[in-house]
């Protein structure tokens, strides 16, 4: 196989200097990159984020922010169910790149190039997202099936003469892309009635692919043990973007807080929110990030975690912290009177959401399920019974000092654990 395509490899001389990361610096083949690309192992920094993730990581901040809005303004089950679909198509095209990025150098000249481009396309898929199931689906499509199908190829090319079993990996992701992207495509051409079902189904492609190792006929299925990844990165990578779900949220307040009339009533609603958003970050970094980062980074198998707390759980806290958001304008914008269903279903549904990926991320990680969660969770349920009786300022206090007790609780927990009472 390699002496053939060796018959018809494109090289092209584009040596200028010793910099890797200013330039090519490498003959680069057609057929795939003579220089290896891939990101250093047990080196110094090896593991670090590197700025062009986090310029990149820029457009998923306006991405978040379209789908608040796109909930905000339809509050109905259909609503609910196609910001549901537009989040798990944002969160995969991210969490593809991010295993990308954890194998690829981004300090390398054409990974970044890659991202920048992937950038672009990534503004045109969140333009489009509030008219997705409308005039602008198959705008949304081609951008969503661009950046996925474009970065794995590139991956596969990148991988070929350097990680063979990354590369056979991606040949079967790009396999399976491939396929979904047919649905894609076939979504966005027809009537915005079927789109949602058609839809449906090229993300479940995508979303059940990892699970079966995406076996392919021909190339068998990828193994986690294969797939050498760098925990310390990846924990690192997905703690950020729960970062920018929270820095969305905040952003939402603010906007909101600030066209509206200053007073006692409208200030204690901002902080509110803001008390909520701090108590979210507690929960998730004050115990469970830094256990998650120690585990992934210990095991001998750090992509079967990574498959399943990063890739799969992590999707459950961002849709709670999004969810959230959305209560946090409503009752921004209406503070005073009894809850409507919306703002109900949104604030106690959205904290509840939450705590349950942050329960099932710790109990995957630790083996234990945390009694604080569940404490939480209870008052929740308790909540629900009480909420239409309650103004929307009270209601959303209400679930702030849930997040705080959960967050509380699961401190003291923590530190008796780690320092057991003498006897």
């Amino acid at each position: 196989m390699y002496s053939t395509v060796n018959v018809f490899e494109l090289r092209y001389n584009c040596r200028t200097g010793n910099s890797h990361s200013q330039n090519w610096g490498a003959d680069v083949a057609f057929f795939g990159a003579v220089r290896d690309y891939s990101r250093k192992r047990d080196e110094a920094d090896s593991a670090k984020v590197d700025f062009v993730e986090l310029f990149f990581d820029l457009v998923f901040v306006f991405a978040i922010t379209q789908i608040s809005h796109l909930l905000l303004h339809d509050l109905s089950i259909k609503g609910l169910a196609e910001s549901a679909l537009m989040l798990a198509a944002v969160w995969w095209v991210w969490v593809y790149t991010m295993w990308c990025t954890n194998w690829l150098d981004p300090t390398r000249s054409p990974v970044r190039i890659m991202l920048f481009v992937l950038m672009l396309a990534g503004l045109l898929l969140s333009t489009s997202i509030p008219t997705a199931f409308g005039e602008r689906g198959l705008v949304f499509a081609c951008a969503f099936v661009f950046m996925q199908v474009g970065r794995s190829t590139f991956t596969v090319w990148a991988l070929r003469r350097h990680n063979h079993s990354n590369y056979r990996n991606f040949q079967r992701i790009t396999t399976w892309l491939a396929v979904s992207a047919c649905f894609w495509i076939g979504g966005g051409l027809a009537e915005p009635e079927a789109r949602l079902f058609i839809w449906t189904v090229a993300l479940a492609i995508e979303v059940v692919g990892p699970a079966f190792g995406y076996w392919t006929p021909g190339l068998g299925s990828s193994s986690t043990t294969e797939w050498d990844v760098d925990g310390n990165h990846m924990a690192e990578r997905a703690a950020l973007f729960i970062i920018i779900a929270l820095g969305e949220s905040i952003l939402v307040s603010g906007a909101t807080f600030t066209d509206q009339q200053w007073n006692l009533l409208s200030f204690s609603a901002f902080l509110t929110t803001f008390v909520a958003s701090v108590a979210m970050w507690l929960i998730y970094f004050n115990v469970g990030q830094a256990v998650a980062h120690h585990k992934i980074a210990a095991t001998n198998d750090p992509g079967r975690i990574a498959r399943v707390a990063y890739t799969y759980i992590h999707i459950l806290l961002v849709a709670g912290i999004i969810v959230v958001a959305v209560s946090d304008e409503l009752i921004l914008a209406h503070p005073t009177g009894h809850s409507d269903a919306a703002t109900i279903w949104t604030s106690i549904g959205g904290t509840a959401l939450y705590l349950v990926g942050n329960l099932l991320f710790k109990l995957y990680i630790t083996g234990k399920v945390p009694l604080s969660h569940l404490i939480g969770l209870g008052l929740c349920a308790v909540l629900a019974f009480l909420a239409a009786e309650l103004s929307p300022l009270l209601l959303g206090a209400t679930t702030s000092a849930i997040l705080i007790i959960v967050t509380v609780t699961e401190y003291w927990g923590r530190a008796e654990a780690d320092h057991p009472a003498q006897s």
